[in-house]
């Protein structure tokens, strides 16, 4: 049986990203929203109205945003296809349960993601293992998923995810900086070496790293709003998810 699909599919989700989470007008968002009201956006269709053109009204921060799969899963698996519209009781269960599954996708995400790095080939049993009691957390019930203790299994999972960059990062050879946690807000670091770099949750918004060599870089968590990667090699870089690439500044010489 194939496991749940870790890429937003909104055409089967009931626009739970639109309605659950609440958001602050800022430089990510327009307007203020509660959590549990639907953004004004949202249309009677649980899609978007203004999906192409969300940067230019405002709403660079729901271009950024990634479920990983989480609002279809929670809509189709967990709920069985029905929605907050059509059966109001289920609006705070659906959307109590969406951050939950998101968190579960997204984990679920990095184990798989570090089954396909060879060097840590000797953790892939433990790895194979921890990606199916997440893939089992995500087919349950609405009361399963706000049951599940995301702190004791992120503590049980984490270690694993380490231990894979690590060994993958020992193959870049050299110093391999870590840059775990580190405030490079706006930091100007063109042409970098950053080969085997763990920037495990930096802030790097706004920072310059063109022409950087990032290859086998862990970015676990980190916050590339802005960050210029034009030129840069990302090649074999870790654990980098799509949303953060839509984050940042590429174009056709960012090398992948």
């Amino acid at each position: 049986m194939p496991g749940p699909s870790l890429k937003a599919d909104c055409s089967r989700c009931a626009g739970l990203c639109c309605v659950a989470p609440a958001f602050a007008k800022s430089s990510d968002f327009a307007i203020t929203k509660p959590a549990g009201r639907a953004c004004p956006n949202l249309g009677d269709d649980f899609r978007c109205g203004i999906h192409d053109r969300l940067p230019e009204k405002g709403f660079p921060g729901c271009v950024v945003f990634d479920c990983f799969g989480a609002g279809q899963q929670v809509t189709q698996v967990t709920f069985g296809g029905r929605d907050w519209r059509g059966t109001p009781g289920l609006a705070g269960p659906m959307f109590a349960s969406l951050p939950v599954m998101r968190q579960l996708h997204e984990l679920l995400w990095y184990a798989l993601s570090a089954l396909e790095i060879p060097a840590a080939h000797r953790l892939h049993p433990k790895l194979r293992a921890a990606a199916d009691e997440i893939e089992a957390l995500t087919n349950g019930t609405a009361d399963e998923l706000l049951a599940v203790d995301l702190d004791a299994l992120r503590r049980r999972v984490n270690p694993l995810l380490q231990k894979a960059s690590e060994l993958a990062r020992a193959g870049a050879g050299g110093r391999r900086p870590d840059h775990r946690g580190a405030d490079l807000i706006g930091k100007r670091m063109p042409k970098a070496d950053l080969r085997g770099a763990s920037l495990r949750g930096a802030l790097l918004i706004g920072a310059d790293l063109r022409g950087a060599d990032l290859r086998t870089a862990d970015f676990t968590g980190a916050d590339l709003r802005g960050t210029d990667l034009r030129g840069a090699d990302l090649t074999g870089a870790l654990f980098l998810t799509e949303s953060q690439l839509t984050a940042a500044v590429t174009d056709a010489t960012t090398k992948r």
